[in-house]
């Protein structure tokens, strides 16, 4: 039975299968009748060692989920996500709807009062600008660890394989001497001394291989077991890219966007304002054409005052982003929580199977 090509779905469904199932169908597979053959009864090392390689590889792969999930910057990414959160507070939208008071209204003092305002919301994008790189680099980092953890999947799926093809085939072999069993007794009975001793050495196999396959099974638990352990992780990594990709890496830059049109806007109207005093001030000596022409200077100043962005569009992107640095917080606690019980559960697993090692 080939397993490395298999399709999700036919993986799921073999772990789903019935053990029993299983077994029969492993029991016609050449590569484990292949096992079956090299078992030798009479060599106690290699039946002390048999399967040992699969068993092993296991206990090393839970020590390497348990790598993947310490090594995660799940701690970095809340203050991150606190770092933005001071960011953000600093958006006023306050500095974008308020009118100018009548000492604001000069031209030099419109100036400095954009001037001030475009230095702090320049400065506040800068800010931005580094943190969501950060953001960026932690999404990828959450893509990189899904794909690790269907490797381990993949590799845990194998290793589960092949330690069930090593039990069935031990099996077989611990049937055969089974049956073979009652023939050397009566042979041993009769005072043949080549008989006793194969019954020694035969009732010696039977019970280190039965003790073997025992060992085995302790170590496909641990594997069966470790399979769902990583699907979680992987839901917990999947719903929190989604997350951050939404609230962030999405948002983040039509944020930007506005804050950028917001300001633009705000100073051609403090200037069209601005030009307005200065036009009505001069146009009070002038004669009555000059003030129809300082109406229709007026009246395009006010046009071209309008904002192509809406403040109510920056505050919906605004409370975007907070609601998703609350969820995403929200879900990392979830995914820390998660990580801890199926670093304690693999833990437990990998010293129970170790325990039996020893014993």
């Amino acid at each position: 039975m080939e397993t490395q090509n298999l399709e999700l779905a036919q993986k799921e469904e073999l772990l789903e299968k019935d053990d029993n199932e299983l077994k029969v169908q492993l029991k016609r597979d050449p590569e484990v009748l292949q096992l079956v053959a090299k078992i030798d009864p009479k060599n106690q090392v290699s039946l002390l060692e048999f399967g040992r390689e699969p068993a092993n590889e296991i206990s090393a792969f839970t020590g390497q989920v348990l790598n993947t999930i310490q090594s995660s910057s799940m701690e970095e990414s809340s203050e991150l996500l606190k770092q933005l959160g001071k960011i953000m507070d600093k958006f006023d939208k306050k500095d974008f709807v308020e009118k100018p008071s009548l000492m604001n209204k000069l031209f030099k003092k419109s100036e400095k009062l954009i001037e001030k305002l475009f230095n702090k919301y320049q400065t506040m994008g800068g800010e931005i600008d580094k943190v969501y790189a950060e953001i960026t680099k932690y999404e990828a980092e959450m893509k990189k660890s899904t794909n690790t953890l269907e490797e381990l999947y993949d590799q845990n799926f194998n290793y589960f394989m092949e330690l069930e093809k090593y039990i069935t085939a031990g099996e077989l072999k611990l049937n055969q001497m089974r049956e073979n069993l009652p023939k050397v007794e009566e042979k041993a009975q009769s005072g043949n001394q080549m008989a006793l001793m194969e019954l020694t050495t035969l009732q010696n196999a039977i019970e280190v291989l039965d003790q073997r396959i025992y060992d085995l099974e302790m170590a496909k638990q641990v594997s069966y077991q470790a399979a769902p352990q990583i699907r979680m992780l992987q839901r917990g990594n999947t719903k929190l890219i989604g997350k951050i990709n939404s609230a962030f890496v999405t948002t983040i830059p039509i944020f930007k966007t506005g804050l950028i049109n917001a300001i633009a806007a705000k100073r051609q109207s403090l200037v069209a304002q601005s030009m307005n005093e200065l036009d009505k001030r001069t146009n009070e000596m002038l004669i009555r054409n000059a003030n129809d022409i300082s109406r229709q200077s007026v009246e395009i100043a006010r046009s071209a005052g309008q904002p192509s962005i809406k403040i109510e569009t920056i505050e919906q992107t605004w409370d975007t982003i907070m609601q998703g640095m609350t969820e995403t917080r929200a879900i990392e606690e979830e995914n820390t929580k998660m990580r801890e019980e199926g670093r304690q559960r693999l833990e437990q697993l990998q010293q129970k199977y170790e325990n039996m090692q020893r014993k």
